[in-house]
């Protein structure tokens, strides 16, 4: 089970985005709440309290108690709309949720002893993260915070799957239900090589200094001619 956060939200009345750039004015963050067979709700949020949680890479996939009053609703986030150039949250979206309901969340991927993986001490390999989050189905009781994947033993040129994954009961891993051609691989381990260059681009690249070293040449010569012939007017008269 991940773990609970507390929000304290408040009602917001008004709508569009002059009211939610007054909001933000106000040190505030828009956001709305939705699902569970309710209508949406507008709510706002104090912004650096939104920030601070953000912080805490458990938020993003955990229940969440948004406080309104004296009343409590559990929800996840499914959205967050950032500042493309500041450190601002701009909006909010959460999803109500009641507990014999199965929701969809994205749960972060912990690798394990990376640094100490046979084909990286052995092997001189480097790891790859070709996954840092998958998609699940649960319960909202049996939603992990996180999966933890040991890659010790991987050794270079091995890869392990979206099947390796130690998944706790009730929850399922989405791409999974689709099939055996869905187990994509998660994380591998190989030899980084430099690309070569070669020898065409080397050569054509030589040729190419090559022939604007000669035009220079002929250009110098040209201008040293142009200029004897000159003098040699100046001479005659």
């Amino acid at each position: 089970m991940s773990e609970d956060f507390d929000l304290v939200a408040e009602i917001r009345e008004g709508q569009g985005k002059g009211a939610s750039r007054r909001l933000r004015h106000e040190g505030k963050v828009p956001a709305i709440i939705y699902g569970a067979g309710r209508p949406p709700r507008a709510l706002a949020f104090d912004h650096n309290r939104v920030l601070h949680k953000l912080e805490n890479e458990s938020f993003y996939s955990s229940i969440l108690n948004i406080k309104v009053g004296e009343k409590s609703q559990a929800a996840i986030v499914k959205d967050i709309q950032r500042h493309p150039a500041k450190q601002w949250i701009m909006h909010m979206d959460f999803q109500r949720i009641v507990e014999d309901v199965k929701i969809k969340m994205n749960v972060p991927i912990h690798y394990l002893n990376e640094e100490d993986a046979v084909g990286v001490r052995l092997g001189g390999g480097s790891v790859s993260r070709l996954v840092t989050e998958v998609e699940v189905t649960c319960l909202p009781k049996d939603l992990p915070e996180y999966f933890e994947l040991d890659i010790a033993e991987l050794e270079l040129n091995e890869m392990l799957h979206l099947s390796d994954l130690k998944v706790p009961d009730g929850v399922e891993i989405v791409e999974l239900s689709h099939g055996e051609e869905r187990d994509h691989p998660v994380v591998s381990i190989h030899v980084i090589k430099a690309a070569p260059i070669e020898e065409d681009i080397v050569e054509e690249a030589a040729e190419g200094e090559e022939g604007e070293e000669g035009e220079a040449a002929e250009g110098e010569a040209a201008a040293d001619e142009a200029g004897g012939e000159a003098k040699g007017e100046s001479d005659d008269k």
